[in-house]
């Protein structure tokens, strides 16, 4: 668990200052809010990445976090920023395990 909020906070602060450096200026909490799935995509990954459990309960508590990301996007921001963020999300979460499926153990977990 400790590995997993690591890899969110990393995650995040990478997103955040690669965007903030490269991209055009923005709202200071749209950024931090684009760059935050970044992170929850990334740690969520790590997470859910047990071998022993069954597909059904990883894609649940992927699905959890894409909720969690629409809700908060769609409260204090509007629709067109909380889907990208899940878009971003997604390739992050399909990323980690392409990259896991290369390793004989088919986690990077391990």
């Amino acid at each position: 668990m400790i590995k997993a909020l690591m890899y969110f906070v990393v995650g995040t602060l990478i997103s955040f200052f690669l965007r903030r450096l490269t991209g055009e200026p923005a709202e200071f909490w749209v950024e931090l809010y684009v760059a935050s799935a970044f992170g929850i995509g990334w740690g969520l990954a790590y997470f859910v990445d047990h071998p022993e459990w069954s597909l059904p309960k990883k894609m649940g508590i992927s699905f959890i976090g894409i909720v969690f990301l629409v809700a908060v996007g769609l409260l204090c921001f509007n629709f067109e920023t909380a889907v990208p963020s899940i878009i971003k999300f997604s390739t992050v979460f399909v990323a980690y395990y392409m990259i896991a499926s290369f390793r004989e153990s088919k986690s990077l977990r391990y």
